[in-house]
Protein backbone atom coordinates (compact mmCIF):
# COMPACT_ATOMS: atom_id res chain seq x y z
CA UNK A 1 0.00 0.00 0.00
CA UNK A 2 2.51 2.27 1.33
CA UNK A 3 4.73 1.04 -2.21
CA UNK A 4 1.65 2.16 -4.25
CA UNK A 5 0.90 5.33 -2.87
CA UNK A 6 4.49 6.26 -3.29
CA UNK A 7 4.65 5.44 -7.03
CA UNK A 8 1.70 7.37 -7.06
CA UNK A 9 2.67 10.50 -6.09
CA UNK A 10 6.18 10.08 -7.55
CA UNK A 11 4.19 9.86 -10.85
CA UNK A 12 1.99 12.78 -10.03
CA UNK A 13 5.22 14.81 -9.20
CA UNK A 14 7.05 13.52 -12.69
CA UNK A 15 3.81 14.44 -14.74
CA UNK A 16 3.55 18.21 -12.77
CA UNK A 17 7.28 18.88 -13.37
CA UNK A 18 7.29 17.57 -17.11
CA UNK A 19 4.09 19.95 -17.55
CA UNK A 20 5.88 22.85 -15.93
CA UNK A 21 9.30 22.13 -18.13
CA UNK A 22 6.61 22.65 -21.22
CA UNK A 23 5.07 25.48 -19.59
CA UNK A 24 8.66 26.72 -19.54
CA UNK A 25 9.51 26.40 -22.76
CA UNK A 26 6.11 28.13 -24.15
CA UNK A 27 7.08 30.99 -22.20
CA UNK A 28 10.47 31.27 -23.41
CA UNK A 29 9.97 30.76 -26.93
CA UNK A 30 6.63 33.77 -26.36
CA UNK A 31 9.65 35.63 -25.25
CA UNK A 32 12.09 35.21 -27.59
CA UNK A 33 9.59 36.14 -30.49
CA UNK A 34 10.02 39.30 -32.11
CA UNK A 35 7.24 42.02 -30.86
CA UNK A 36 4.73 42.93 -33.16
CA UNK A 37 6.01 46.38 -35.01
CA UNK A 38 3.49 49.16 -34.99
CA UNK A 39 1.67 49.44 -37.76
CA UNK A 40 3.99 52.34 -40.11
CA UNK A 41 3.23 56.09 -39.73
CA UNK A 42 3.26 58.02 -42.80
CA UNK A 43 5.15 60.96 -42.38
CA UNK A 44 3.79 64.30 -43.84
CA UNK A 45 5.95 66.92 -45.08
CA UNK A 46 5.47 70.69 -45.22
CA UNK A 47 4.77 70.87 -48.39
CA UNK A 48 2.08 68.38 -48.01
CA UNK A 49 -0.15 70.95 -45.66
CA UNK A 50 -1.50 72.96 -47.83
CA UNK A 51 -3.84 74.17 -45.30
CA UNK A 52 -1.64 75.53 -42.91
CA UNK A 53 0.23 77.37 -45.78
CA UNK A 54 -1.73 78.71 -48.43
CA UNK A 55 -3.52 81.45 -46.40
CA UNK A 56 0.28 83.06 -45.80
CA UNK A 57 0.64 83.23 -50.00
CA UNK A 58 -2.93 84.54 -50.42
CA UNK A 59 -2.36 88.54 -52.51
CA UNK A 60 1.42 88.10 -52.11
CA UNK A 61 4.20 87.65 -54.47
CA UNK A 62 6.05 84.95 -54.15
CA UNK A 63 9.37 83.67 -54.91
CA UNK A 64 10.52 79.49 -54.64
CA UNK A 65 13.60 78.33 -53.84
CA UNK A 66 13.25 74.71 -55.39
CA UNK A 67 14.65 71.90 -57.17
CA UNK A 68 12.71 68.43 -58.23
CA UNK A 69 12.56 67.27 -54.38
CA UNK A 70 9.88 70.31 -54.27
CA UNK A 71 7.31 68.10 -54.83
CA UNK A 72 3.56 67.49 -53.18
CA UNK A 73 1.91 64.09 -53.12
CA UNK A 74 -1.93 64.97 -54.80
CA UNK A 75 -4.97 62.89 -53.50
CA UNK A 76 -3.96 59.90 -56.08
CA UNK A 77 -0.69 59.88 -54.14
CA UNK A 78 0.99 61.34 -57.44
CA UNK A 79 4.44 63.70 -57.10
CA UNK A 80 3.23 66.90 -58.26
CA UNK A 81 5.78 69.85 -58.20
CA UNK A 82 5.19 72.50 -55.45
CA UNK A 83 5.65 75.53 -58.31
CA UNK A 84 2.75 73.50 -60.25
CA UNK A 85 0.56 72.66 -57.29
CA UNK A 86 0.52 76.66 -56.23
CA UNK A 87 0.02 77.79 -59.73
CA UNK A 88 -2.79 75.64 -59.55
CA UNK A 89 -4.21 77.13 -56.43
CA UNK A 90 -3.73 80.45 -57.64
CA UNK A 91 -0.56 81.70 -55.71
CA UNK A 92 1.48 84.24 -57.89
CA UNK A 93 4.81 83.18 -58.47
CA UNK A 94 6.80 85.77 -59.13
CA UNK A 95 10.32 83.71 -59.78
CA UNK A 96 12.25 80.54 -59.20
CA UNK A 97 15.22 80.13 -57.54
CA UNK A 98 17.35 77.25 -58.22
CA UNK A 99 20.43 76.02 -56.37
CA UNK A 100 23.55 73.87 -57.34
CA UNK A 101 22.03 71.03 -59.87
CA UNK A 102 19.66 73.69 -61.10
CA UNK A 103 15.82 74.02 -60.75
CA UNK A 104 15.36 70.18 -62.72
CA UNK A 105 18.75 68.75 -61.64
CA UNK A 106 20.14 68.17 -64.26
CA UNK A 107 23.52 70.14 -63.62
CA UNK A 108 26.75 68.24 -62.58
CA UNK A 109 28.28 68.95 -59.09
CA UNK A 110 30.00 71.93 -59.14
CA UNK A 111 28.49 73.10 -62.80
CA UNK A 112 27.53 76.91 -62.90
CA UNK A 113 23.63 76.85 -62.91
CA UNK A 114 22.58 79.55 -65.45
CA UNK A 115 19.61 81.85 -64.69
CA UNK A 116 16.73 81.67 -67.96
CA UNK A 117 13.37 80.37 -68.08
CA UNK A 118 11.51 77.16 -66.77
CA UNK A 119 9.73 75.86 -69.96
CA UNK A 120 6.88 73.96 -68.26
CA UNK A 121 5.96 77.21 -66.48
CA UNK A 122 7.68 80.18 -68.54
CA UNK A 123 8.90 81.59 -64.60
CA UNK A 124 12.11 83.17 -64.66
CA UNK A 125 14.70 81.22 -63.01
CA UNK A 126 17.69 82.84 -61.18
CA UNK A 127 20.84 80.80 -60.25
CA UNK A 128 22.13 80.43 -56.43
CA UNK A 129 24.71 79.38 -57.37
CA UNK A 130 28.37 79.98 -59.09
CA UNK A 131 28.79 83.59 -58.70
CA UNK A 132 25.34 84.78 -57.62
CA UNK A 133 25.09 82.61 -54.31
CA UNK A 134 22.60 85.30 -52.98
CA UNK A 135 19.73 87.19 -54.18
CA UNK A 136 20.97 90.84 -55.05
CA UNK A 137 18.04 93.72 -53.69
CA UNK A 138 17.11 94.06 -57.47
CA UNK A 139 15.60 90.23 -57.62
CA UNK A 140 13.94 90.61 -54.86
CA UNK A 141 12.17 94.29 -54.97
CA UNK A 142 9.13 92.36 -56.32
CA UNK A 143 8.95 89.62 -53.67
CA UNK A 144 6.62 89.75 -50.50
CA UNK A 145 7.68 86.04 -49.22
CA UNK A 146 9.87 83.51 -50.11
CA UNK A 147 9.01 79.89 -50.31
CA UNK A 148 12.20 77.16 -49.02
CA UNK A 149 11.41 73.65 -50.30
CA UNK A 150 14.57 71.46 -50.57
CA UNK A 151 15.23 67.71 -49.26
CA UNK A 152 18.41 68.39 -47.64
CA UNK A 153 20.51 64.81 -46.86
CA UNK A 154 21.99 66.19 -43.52
CA UNK A 155 25.68 66.95 -44.25
CA UNK A 156 28.13 69.70 -44.00
CA UNK A 157 29.15 69.68 -47.30
CA UNK A 158 25.91 69.33 -49.05
CA UNK A 159 24.84 72.76 -50.56
CA UNK A 160 21.75 73.13 -50.18
CA UNK A 161 22.68 74.26 -46.61
CA UNK A 162 24.43 76.91 -47.69
CA UNK A 163 22.14 78.35 -50.33
CA UNK A 164 19.53 77.90 -47.24
CA UNK A 165 22.17 80.60 -45.46
CA UNK A 166 22.81 83.36 -48.05
CA UNK A 167 18.78 83.58 -48.77
CA UNK A 168 17.62 83.91 -45.29
CA UNK A 169 20.60 86.81 -45.19
CA UNK A 170 19.38 88.24 -48.15
CA UNK A 171 15.55 88.14 -46.52
CA UNK A 172 16.91 89.38 -43.52
CA UNK A 173 18.62 92.30 -45.43
CA UNK A 174 15.23 93.42 -47.38
CA UNK A 175 13.07 92.77 -44.87
CA UNK A 176 10.99 89.81 -46.79
CA UNK A 177 9.66 87.08 -44.19
CA UNK A 178 10.85 83.49 -45.51
CA UNK A 179 8.71 80.46 -44.95
CA UNK A 180 10.14 76.99 -45.15
CA UNK A 181 8.74 73.50 -45.92
CA UNK A 182 9.95 70.78 -44.07
CA UNK A 183 11.46 67.85 -44.65
CA UNK A 184 13.01 64.65 -43.06
CA UNK A 185 16.46 64.43 -42.60
CA UNK A 186 17.53 60.69 -44.27
CA UNK A 187 20.94 60.99 -41.88
CA UNK A 188 18.84 62.98 -38.99
CA UNK A 189 19.22 60.07 -36.80
CA UNK A 190 22.97 60.81 -35.64
CA UNK A 191 25.57 63.85 -35.76
CA UNK A 192 29.37 62.88 -35.94
CA UNK A 193 32.67 63.98 -37.66
CA UNK A 194 35.49 67.00 -36.70
CA UNK A 195 33.88 70.55 -36.35
CA UNK A 196 34.58 73.02 -38.95
CA UNK A 197 36.99 75.94 -38.34
CA UNK A 198 36.24 79.46 -39.15
CA UNK A 199 39.39 79.62 -41.18
CA UNK A 200 37.89 77.17 -43.58
CA UNK A 201 34.77 78.55 -44.43
CA UNK A 202 33.80 77.99 -48.16
CA UNK A 203 30.27 77.24 -49.65
CA UNK A 204 30.88 73.50 -48.93
CA UNK A 205 30.77 74.29 -45.34
CA UNK A 206 29.89 78.06 -43.92
CA UNK A 207 28.97 76.82 -40.14
CA UNK A 208 30.96 75.53 -36.85
CA UNK A 209 29.20 72.13 -37.27
CA UNK A 210 30.43 68.57 -37.33
CA UNK A 211 30.74 67.03 -40.75
CA UNK A 212 27.20 65.19 -40.24
CA UNK A 213 24.87 67.70 -38.57
CA UNK A 214 21.54 65.49 -37.53
CA UNK A 215 19.31 68.69 -38.10
CA UNK A 216 16.04 68.79 -40.71
CA UNK A 217 16.31 71.57 -42.80
CA UNK A 218 13.24 73.81 -40.44
CA UNK A 219 15.94 72.94 -37.98
CA UNK A 220 19.05 73.83 -39.38
CA UNK A 221 17.10 77.46 -40.35
CA UNK A 222 16.72 77.83 -36.53
CA UNK A 223 20.30 77.42 -35.62
CA UNK A 224 21.31 79.56 -38.49
CA UNK A 225 19.13 82.29 -36.68
CA UNK A 226 19.90 81.76 -33.09
CA UNK A 227 23.16 81.52 -33.34
CA UNK A 228 23.56 84.91 -35.20
CA UNK A 229 25.61 83.23 -38.15
CA UNK A 230 24.14 85.56 -40.67
CA UNK A 231 26.16 88.69 -41.82
CA UNK A 232 26.13 91.45 -39.07
CA UNK A 233 23.93 89.17 -36.53
CA UNK A 234 20.59 90.00 -38.52
CA UNK A 235 17.96 87.88 -37.95
CA UNK A 236 15.31 86.18 -40.55
CA UNK A 237 11.24 86.36 -40.21
CA UNK A 238 11.17 83.15 -40.19
CA UNK A 239 8.53 80.74 -40.31
CA UNK A 240 8.66 76.62 -40.41
CA UNK A 241 5.95 74.32 -41.54
CA UNK A 242 6.59 71.27 -39.12
CA UNK A 243 6.81 67.63 -40.26
CA UNK A 244 3.92 65.28 -38.93
CA UNK A 245 4.56 62.19 -37.43
CA UNK A 246 8.08 62.31 -37.22
CA UNK A 247 11.04 62.09 -35.03
CA UNK A 248 14.60 61.86 -35.67
CA UNK A 249 14.63 57.94 -35.23
CA UNK A 250 12.66 57.54 -38.15
CA UNK A 251 13.91 56.27 -41.30
CA UNK A 252 12.90 58.07 -43.90
CA UNK A 253 13.38 56.97 -48.21
CA UNK A 254 12.96 59.77 -49.90
CA UNK A 255 10.44 59.88 -53.05
CA UNK A 256 12.73 61.64 -55.37
CA UNK A 257 16.59 61.84 -55.63
CA UNK A 258 18.00 64.73 -53.74
CA UNK A 259 20.46 64.77 -56.31
CA UNK A 260 21.92 63.26 -59.35
CA UNK A 261 24.54 61.70 -58.17
CA UNK A 262 22.49 60.21 -54.70
CA UNK A 263 20.12 58.01 -56.94
CA UNK A 264 18.74 55.53 -53.35
CA UNK A 265 18.89 55.28 -50.34
CA UNK A 266 22.33 53.25 -49.60
CA UNK A 267 24.48 56.13 -51.37
CA UNK A 268 22.15 58.94 -49.25
CA UNK A 269 23.69 57.03 -45.53
CA UNK A 270 27.04 56.42 -47.20
CA UNK A 271 27.70 60.26 -48.86
CA UNK A 272 28.61 61.83 -45.60
CA UNK A 273 31.45 59.03 -45.24
CA UNK A 274 32.63 58.47 -48.82
CA UNK A 275 32.74 62.13 -49.82
CA UNK A 276 35.89 62.94 -48.12
CA UNK A 277 36.89 61.16 -51.34
CA UNK A 278 36.23 64.17 -53.50
CA UNK A 279 38.83 65.46 -51.42
CA UNK A 280 41.61 63.05 -53.11
CA UNK A 281 42.09 61.27 -56.57
CA UNK A 282 39.60 58.00 -55.52
CA UNK A 283 36.35 57.64 -57.38
CA UNK A 284 33.14 57.61 -55.71
CA UNK A 285 31.66 56.27 -58.87
CA UNK A 286 30.64 59.12 -60.35
CA UNK A 287 30.03 58.00 -64.12
CA UNK A 288 28.18 54.80 -63.09
CA UNK A 289 25.14 53.90 -61.74
CA UNK A 290 26.13 53.07 -58.52
CA UNK A 291 27.79 56.67 -57.22
CA UNK A 292 28.57 57.17 -53.44
CA UNK A 293 28.18 52.97 -53.49
CA UNK A 294 31.78 52.60 -55.07
CA UNK A 295 35.07 53.67 -54.73
CA UNK A 296 38.13 52.93 -56.51
CA UNK A 297 41.29 54.36 -58.52
CA UNK A 298 43.88 52.91 -61.27
CA UNK A 299 46.21 53.34 -58.57
CA UNK A 300 44.92 51.40 -55.89
CA UNK A 301 45.55 47.32 -55.79
CA UNK A 302 44.00 45.26 -57.89
CA UNK A 303 40.97 44.22 -56.77
CA UNK A 304 37.82 41.18 -58.08
CA UNK A 305 35.66 44.63 -58.21
CA UNK A 306 36.18 47.11 -60.87
CA UNK A 307 34.55 49.80 -62.96
CA UNK A 308 34.93 52.03 -65.46
CA UNK A 309 33.71 56.01 -64.98
CA UNK A 310 31.97 57.17 -68.29
CA UNK A 311 29.93 60.32 -68.62
CA UNK A 312 26.18 60.24 -67.40
CA UNK A 313 23.74 62.53 -65.97
CA UNK A 314 25.09 64.61 -63.32
CA UNK A 315 28.78 63.72 -64.54
CA UNK A 316 29.82 64.98 -67.78
CA UNK A 317 33.32 64.53 -67.18
CA UNK A 318 33.51 61.53 -64.50
CA UNK A 319 37.14 61.47 -62.51
CA UNK A 320 39.12 58.95 -64.38
CA UNK A 321 36.64 58.97 -67.31
CA UNK A 322 37.15 55.47 -69.22
CA UNK A 323 39.72 54.22 -66.63
CA UNK A 324 39.42 50.69 -64.68
CA UNK A 325 39.25 51.71 -61.21
CA UNK A 326 39.68 49.10 -58.80
CA UNK A 327 38.35 49.31 -55.35
CA UNK A 328 35.41 48.07 -53.13
CA UNK A 329 31.59 47.59 -53.36
CA UNK A 330 30.09 49.14 -50.30
CA UNK A 331 25.88 49.27 -51.82
CA UNK A 332 25.04 46.38 -49.38
CA UNK A 333 26.70 47.75 -46.27
CA UNK A 334 24.33 48.34 -43.31
CA UNK A 335 22.64 51.42 -42.14
CA UNK A 336 25.22 53.60 -40.19
CA UNK A 337 25.00 55.76 -36.97
CA UNK A 338 27.96 56.99 -37.48
CA UNK A 339 30.79 58.38 -40.02
CA UNK A 340 32.38 55.81 -41.42
CA UNK A 341 36.58 56.57 -42.26
CA UNK A 342 37.83 52.77 -42.85
CA UNK A 343 37.94 53.15 -46.08
CA UNK A 344 39.81 56.53 -46.34
CA UNK A 345 42.13 55.36 -44.35
CA UNK A 346 42.75 51.84 -46.26
CA UNK A 347 42.82 53.82 -49.49
CA UNK A 348 45.29 55.99 -48.11
CA UNK A 349 47.28 53.30 -46.66
CA UNK A 350 47.65 51.16 -50.62
CA UNK A 351 47.67 55.18 -52.74
CA UNK A 352 51.54 54.43 -54.29
CA UNK A 353 52.34 58.37 -53.93
CA UNK A 354 51.09 60.01 -50.99
CA UNK A 355 52.07 62.93 -51.60
CA UNK A 356 49.81 63.26 -54.35
CA UNK A 357 46.67 61.29 -52.20
CA UNK A 358 45.23 64.89 -50.55
CA UNK A 359 43.95 67.47 -52.96
CA UNK A 360 43.36 71.24 -51.39
CA UNK A 361 39.91 70.94 -51.66
CA UNK A 362 39.78 68.13 -48.75
CA UNK A 363 40.42 70.27 -46.03
CA UNK A 364 37.74 71.92 -47.13
CA UNK A 365 35.28 69.14 -46.75
CA UNK A 366 36.72 68.23 -44.01
CA UNK A 367 36.67 71.56 -42.10
CA UNK A 368 40.14 72.03 -40.98
CA UNK A 369 43.60 70.85 -42.33
CA UNK A 370 43.59 68.29 -38.79
CA UNK A 371 42.04 65.41 -40.09
CA UNK A 372 44.59 65.07 -43.45
CA UNK A 373 47.42 65.64 -40.77
CA UNK A 374 46.12 62.97 -38.39
CA UNK A 375 45.55 60.52 -41.94
CA UNK A 376 49.44 60.91 -42.74
CA UNK A 377 50.35 60.26 -39.07
CA UNK A 378 49.11 56.94 -39.39
CA UNK A 379 46.50 57.60 -36.69
CA UNK A 380 44.13 55.14 -36.09
CA UNK A 381 40.31 55.75 -36.48
CA UNK A 382 39.36 55.19 -33.07
CA UNK A 383 42.29 58.11 -32.27
CA UNK A 384 41.19 60.21 -34.33
CA UNK A 385 37.03 59.76 -33.38
CA UNK A 386 38.04 60.21 -30.04
CA UNK A 387 39.60 63.87 -31.00
CA UNK A 388 35.88 65.05 -32.04
CA UNK A 389 34.61 64.20 -28.87
CA UNK A 390 34.72 68.09 -27.36
CA UNK A 391 33.86 69.21 -30.45
CA UNK A 392 30.43 66.92 -30.51
CA UNK A 393 29.65 67.42 -26.74
CA UNK A 394 29.49 71.19 -27.61
CA UNK A 395 27.51 70.78 -30.45
CA UNK A 396 25.33 68.52 -29.02
CA UNK A 397 24.07 71.37 -26.44
CA UNK A 398 23.81 73.85 -29.38
CA UNK A 399 21.93 71.21 -31.33
CA UNK A 400 19.48 70.55 -28.64
CA UNK A 401 18.27 73.87 -28.45
CA UNK A 402 16.74 73.75 -32.18
CA UNK A 403 15.06 70.54 -32.04
CA UNK A 404 11.75 70.41 -33.61
CA UNK A 405 11.18 66.85 -33.08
Amino acid sequence: MFIFQFNKVKNTFLLLLITLVACGKNIAQKINQPVATKEVVEIITGASQLHKFLPLLKNKKVAIVGNPTSIVFNTHKKAVHLVDTLLQHKVTIVKVFAPEHGFRGKADAGEIVKNGIDLKTNLPIISLYGKNKKPSPEVLKDIDIIVFDIQDVGARFYTYISSLHYVMEACAENNIPMLILDRPNPNGHYFDGPILQKEFKSFVGLHPIPIVHGLTIGEYAHMINGEKWLKNELTCNLEVIKLENYTHNHSYELPVKPSPNLPNAASINLYPSLCLFEGTPISVGRGTDMQFQIYGSPDLPKTEFSFIPQPNVGAKYPKHENKTCYGENLSSETKFNQLQLKWLLKAYKDYPNKDTFFTSFFKKLSGSNVLQQQIEQGLTEEEIRASWKKGLEQFELVRTKYLLY
